[in-house]
């Protein structure tokens, strides 16, 4: 059995590298908010995770198939449409994956 002030290093340095690394990214994190790398990158994300997500979505697409190409159009139209209508980012996005989710476990459980 180790010695007890052992055990109270040990119990120290584990709560102190944990508080470290907890307490690190917000301090590390506190100058960057002032900076226009985040003012931008808070605007243009949006945009970005949406194109992520559709080319998530497209990259197996194919007009040759029209069975399992027909949920995706329509979850894309969707999605572009009640963005244009809406501009909201969240609500296209859950949305347009609500739409293709349905469609396509319709298409693919036969």
């Amino acid at each position: 059995m180790p010695e007890p002030g052992y055990l109270a290093a040990a119990t120290a340095t584990a709560a102190a590298v944990t508080w470290a690394l907890r307490a690190l990214p917000f301090a590390a994190l506190a100058p960057l908010r002032s900076s226009a790398l985040v003012r931008y990158l808070r605007a243009a994300m949006p945009a970005g995770v949406m194109v992520v997500l559709a080319v998530y979505t497209l990259r197996d697409f194919s007009f040759r198939v029209p069975d399992r190409a027909w949920p995706t159009a329509v979850a894309l139209a969707c999605t572009v449409g009640l963005h244009l209508w809406r501009r909201n980012v969240p609500l296209s996005i859950v949305a347009g994956t609500a739409v293709h989710v349905a469609l396509a476990s319709t298409v693919f459980a036969h």
